[in-house]
Formats: structure tokens, sequence, C-alpha cells
């Protein structure tokens, strides 16, 4: 008589090993981008909150997905694929695109959406010898680089690119242009590079007044550890605003300004 050599296995679905390995490969990648940032600067990013945050958002939401359709999934897969990318991106920010030879002056790129606007970003305030930008990116990250304040999209981003750029073209792609269609659109954004504000303060004002969205300009700034609530209160006034205002509807100058008075 055959007897199964399988009889009395049990599988064993183990989602919740996953979910303790995604937390520790998390660790690691956001461990990993605060050590390039103090071996670089000298100081933990400033973004570092909102960059853990969308990863922490996208692993998750994969480990969800495997849970509800591959629940018998090897749980080491997941985890081991956001380290390695917490890592490949930790590795990416230590590169000093500056030091490049020759210097780069142009930046042509489609770029996929978790990395359109750290690069961006960071070739704006990192790599002088850029000039002009002509980045292909999903509509969503395009419409909030040069967002108007009081928008939806308008935020830290907006600020910073228009602080460093001005746009020279806007090109919508549809798309129905790629085969197979995604389910967004795209745009072409061709940028040029501004003088920069003198002040480098005014970088950790912005991060830290889009910190905390749901809380007033002055409030965002005490719980990020800029300022006091009064100082920041008394600071506003001074560039003509009221201590209730939100950072959503200051103008990119008037973040310039408000670095100045806050003495950053």
């Amino acid at each position: 008589m055959a007897v199964n050599p399988l009889s009395g296995f049990t599988h064993r679905r183990r989602r919740g090993a996953e979910l303790f390995l995604i937390v520790l490969s998390l660790l690691v990648g956001i461990g990993a981008y605060a050590a390039v940032g103090l071996g670089v600067e000298g100081t933990i990013p400033a973004n570092i909150v909102g960059y853990g945050a969308w990863l922490a958002v996208l692993v998750v939401a994969c480990h969800i997905v495997v849970r509800m359709t591959a629940p018998y999934a090897d749980p080491v897969l997941l985890p081991v694929v956001a380290a390695l990318n917490g890592l490949g991106l930790a590795m990416i920010y230590r590169i000093d695109l500056a030091e490049l030879s020759p210097p780069p002056a142009k930046l042509v790129a489609n770029l996929p959406y978790n990395v359109a606007t750290p690069l961006v970003a960071e070739t704006l305030t990192r790599v002088s010898p850029l000039g002009s930008w002509c980045v292909m990116v999903q509509r969503e990250v395009a419409d909030r680089f040069f967002a108007e304040p009081g928008t939806k999209a308008y935020g830290a981003v907006s600020v910073l690119v228009r602080l460093h750029a001005r746009r020279t073209g806007f090109h919508p792609i549809s798309r129905t242009v790629f085969r197979p269609p995604p389910n967004v659109d795209s745009a072409l954004v061709a940028f040029e590079r501004i003088e920069p504000p003198a002040d480098p303060g005014v970088l950790a004002v912005v991060s830290a007044a889009f910190g905390h969205r749901r809380k007033t300009l002055a409030n965002a700034l005490a719980l990020s550890g800029v300022a006091s609530r009064e100082r920041a209160v008394e600071a506003l006034a001074s560039i003509g605003r009221r201590g209730d205002v939100r950072a959503e509807a200051l103008e990119p100058q008037e973040f310039v300004l408000l670095a100045g008075a806050l003495g950053r």
C-alpha cells in the first residue's frame, strides 16, 4: 500500500514572520540612509521621516498584496527585496555627482515614480554644474514640481524646485501612447536652473513647514524643533503673515524671508 509522504504535512502561511522581517529590513534601509547623511553631510537628512514613510508604505502595501494573493509564499523574499532596495537607494544618495568628469550639464531621463522627486531635489541642490533638466515623470509628480500655493499638489518639493529653477516646457503624455498602457498619465517637464536662495537654512524651514500638513505653520516649525511657536509667530508677523497661516499658503520667496527672520 502506497503511503503519501506529504500526509500530515501542514502548510504554514508565516505572514507574521514576513512582517517581522519587513520591519527589520526597513530599519536597515532607513538606518543606511541616515548613516550616509551623517557621513556625507555630517547630519541626518532632513527628509528622513518622509523617506522612511513612503518606503514603509510601499513595502507594507506589497505585504498586504502577498497576504491576500499568495499566502503561502516564502516569507523571506519580500523582506530581502525591501532591504536591498533600501541599501541601493542609500548608495545612490552616497554618490557625489558633482565630482563626475566631465561635469554634467543636462539631465534627460524617464524617471520612475519612487525616485523622481528625490533625484530632482538632489540634483538641484547638490549638483551645481547641472543647468537644465528634461524629465518624463508621472503626471502627479509633474504637477507637484511647479504647483501654485493653495493647491493640493503644492508642497515642500514645489517650493524647493521653484526656488532653484524655472519651467521652460510642459507636455502632457497620455497613457494610451504606451503599450501596454499604464494606469496613470505622464508628462514631459523641462526646466532650467536659476540663482538659488543665498540662505541654505531655508531648505530646513521648508521641510519642517510641510512635515505636519494638518498643523499651522507655526506649530509645524515648533514640532520639528526649528523654532518655538512664539518665535515662529513673530517671524511670520515680520513678513506680513498671520500666526495661524498654513505652509501651503506661502509663496516660495516667502519661505526665504521666513528663514531669514528665524535666523536660519
